[in-house]
């Protein structure tokens, strides 16, 4: 089978931010798989303007634009802030609209506390469901961050590495399945190409 294009958005551009072991770790057991293709994106990098932004200005990120026009599915790293998701990530994502559309969409939270970040990953349900994504049924958390890598970004809990193969495997499925259905059935959104 074709590999499948599956980005990694880290959703965070805070100073000292422990989500960017997790991201870096999650791209590196992505990479390690003959089914996948990724890259990782971050928001800190993309240059929005403060008086404008939204899909009218989604040609000045043709990097992003492409990116997801050609991926399978998308990835969401995110940390949670107040029970919420950052500003810059939902600026990133409201860049697009149609580029999203019956793409699969995989969370991962991250928190400081207990929680892992389950509130973020509920808080931004319903905001990719209105962009068109479909969310899987598997999430991954990271509880506690500080404690789950080291200083240089090393995983320090092996057991990360069944729930990420579990994660992804979900991923792939979800990812295959709206890929086929994008390119064979027809709706108002795609045109099949079967």
């Amino acid at each position: 089978m074709d590999k499948l294009n599956l980005p990694v958005l880290l959703g965070t551009n805070r100073k000292e931010r422990r989500s960017i072991h997790a991201a870096k770790w999650l791209v590196g057991e992505m990479q390690k798989r003959a089914d996948i293709e990724t890259r990782l994106f971050d928001v800190s990098e993309f240059s929005l303007p403060h008086d404008d932004y939204g899909q009218a200005i989604k040609d000045h990120f043709p990097e992003w634009r492409d990116a997801i026009i050609q991926a399978d599915g998308l990835v969401i790293v995110s940390p949670e802030y107040n029970h919420g998701y950052p500003g810059a990530l939902k600026a990133v994502l409201d860049l697009l609209l149609k580029e999203y559309i019956h793409k699969a969409v995989a969370f991962v939270g991250v928190s400081a506390g207990p929680w892992g970040g389950s509130r973020v990953i509920e808080a931004m349900v319903p905001m990719v469901r209105e962009l068109g994504l479909t969310v899987t049924f598997t999430d991954l958390n990271f509880p506690s961050i500080q404690k789950k890598f080291d200083e240089q970004g090393k995983l320090q809990d092996p057991a990360y590495e069944q729930r990420a193969k579990d994660f992804l495997d979900e991923l792939v499925w979800m990812s295959r399945t709206l890929k086929w259905g994008r390119e064979n059935i027809p709706s108002k959104f795609h045109q099949s190409q079967g």
